[in-house]
């Protein structure tokens, strides 16, 4: 068998190979290898690093998340707070009761400062009424998970809709209207970035409600988020990750036999791009679904089947990046956490497409101000959408710039000192990844979730589970976070031990 050197070894155990090394897969890989039936496991990941869409660097003389940035919802019912709590990451604070049982509705909280593009400041009072208003209809969106017919398809088309029949009622100043409009506006970007979609317009109001919010305010790990991912990879055997092993294509619904297992025929034989050849009993596939949408077509062969093949066609992937900047001296006021910009003159009930090259920073929502490491500072910038995915094709120098412009007229200070450096992820041109995080969009519902989850083949039992699917985009309430791609990857490898569970009193398939 041509597999890195892995080498034959005795019949009578299960082969099971889990295509990377996010959290979904180390999960699901943790508790595999525990089991006794598992004779050979392996993650292939197709980097060299364990995590995936988990990255901390080392950077800016601290760690700053590249990826997955928080825990939300760390409560007793988040298996990604229970692990970190389990593996000592987390502080006091983060442990408390009290933190455990705020209610955040799974909302943003409000910003310290906000200015608009021109430097003027924006009232928090007023940007507290805004995100009153907007939270508000957001809530309400939920409300359309059981109801028979929705008004409208979109998220974004239902909060534009509720939004103009307010306007109609404001009594202010024609200045304070606009104001207000370009606040919500800003609110619009923010929902964008959670939802990881370049517009609200694109995700759909019905199932938006089926996304469970945990209770417990959002916490980082001081130390980094890699440090959760990287405790699980150190509880594994030490052979069971093959890095920089990018998998080609999944040959399933086969008899594949190989030189090292005289007398023995796999279902399933995953071929690598460096040509090595690895059969097993069954695969589970965590790849992020930005690159399946780009390689479903030859990475299964046979090709998948025409529902599972729509659903991921269906179901929403976008990008929601991070720009962060190093400043040698802070220009906010100490205690400062968050920086929201408004952009003047827009209004999310007027649809403006401004060329990408102009002003693709517009949909910057502002910036998180992060820790001080000593006497570094850092601020976090978030972007999400197509303005995201462009300002990934710039030099970093053409963003420092662009974004020294952007502060310098935020602030009012045209003498602002420019960064002194920057770091920003690229998730979207990230050829494994093509994107942050999935979500429901129009056209499709929870259940393309639970299909994509579904297991292949999906009729034939006495084949069964030759190819299984975990990651967030498979988890139906959870998607779009860690909790729910690990819950996913624990939930695979339960179904493979169930069904092992079940077949240990049968023989095995033999030639």
């Amino acid at each position: 068998m041509a597999s890195g050197g892995d080498g034959a070894e005795a019949p009578g155990g299960w082969r099971v190979l889990v295509v990377g090394g996010g959290i979904a897969g180390l999960g699901a890989a943790q508790r595999l290898c525990r089991h006794p039936a598992v004779q050979h496991l392996r993650v292939l990941e197709a980097t060299a690093r364990a995590g995936g869409r988990i990255r901390s660097e080392r950077c800016f003389g601290g760690v700053v998340e590249v990826g997955a940035h928080w825990i939300h919802g760390p409560s007793q019912g988040n298996p990604v707070f229970q692990l970190a709590a389990e593996y000592g990451l987390l502080g006091e604070k983060e442990l408390s009761k009290e933190n455990q049982l705020v209610e955040t509705g799974g909302h943003v909280g409000l910003p310290s400062v906000c200015c608009t593009s021109s430097g003027a400041r924006v009232s928090l009072e007023l940007v507290a009424e805004m995100a009153s208003l907007f939270y508000g209809l957001i809530d309400q969106t939920r409300e359309f998970l059981h109801a028979a017919e929705t008004p409208v398809p979109s998220v974004g088309e239902y909060l534009k809709k509720e939004i103009g029949q307010q306007v109609a009622g404001w009594t202010e100043n024609e200045e304070t209207r606009k104001l207000k409009l370009a606040i919500l506006n800003t609110f619009f970007h923010v929902e964008c970035c959670l939802s990881g979609t370049h517009s609200m317009d694109l995700v759909a109001l019905a199932p938006f409600g089926e996304y469970t919010v945990l209770p417990g305010l959002d916490c980082t790990f001081s130390g980094g988020y890699q440090e959760l991912t990287n405790c699980i990879m150190a509880s594994l055997p030490k052979d069971v990750m093959i890095f920089n092993k990018p998998v080609k294509t999944i040959h399933w619904n086969g008899s594949f036999q190989e030189d090292a297992f005289p007398g023995e025929a796999f279902p399933v034989l995953v071929e690598c791009e460096d040509g090595s050849r690895l059969p097993a009993h069954h695969v589970i596939v965590t790849v992020p679904l930005g690159f399946l949408k780009e390689q479903q077509n030859t990475f299964f062969d046979p090709l998948l089947p025409a529902e599972k093949a729509q659903a991921i066609k269906k179901i929403g992937f976008g990008t929601n990046n991070k720009i962060f900047l190093e400043f040698e001296e802070p220009f906010w006021e100490p205690g400062c956490q968050l920086i929201q910009v408004v952009w003047e003159d827009t209004s999310p009930l007027q649809d403006t497409a401004p060329s990408l090259q102009a002003a693709w920073f517009k949909k910057l929502i502002g910036f998180l101000v992060l820790p001080p490491f000593g006497s570094v500072h850092v601020l976090c910038g978030f972007i999400a959408g197509l303005e995201s995915e462009f300002m990934e094709t710039l030099s970093d120098e053409e963003v420092l710039l662009s974004l020294t412009q952007v502060l310098r007229k935020v602030t009012g200070n045209p003498q602002l000192p420019a960064p002194k450096s920057v770091l920003r992820s690229c998730w979207h041109s990230a050829p494994y990844t093509r994107g942050s995080y999935s979500y429901v969009a129009v056209g499709s519902t929870g259940d393309d979730i639970d299909l994509l989850a579904q297991p292949l083949p999906v009729d034939d039992t006495s084949t069964q589970l030759q190819i299984l699917f975990a990651g967030e985009a498979t988890h139906r309430t959870f998607y779009s976070t860690t909790h729910g791609a690990l819950l996913s990857g624990w939930r695979e490898a339960d179904r493979l031990m169930g069904l092992w569970d079940l077949q240990s009193q049968q023989p095995r398939p033999r030639l």
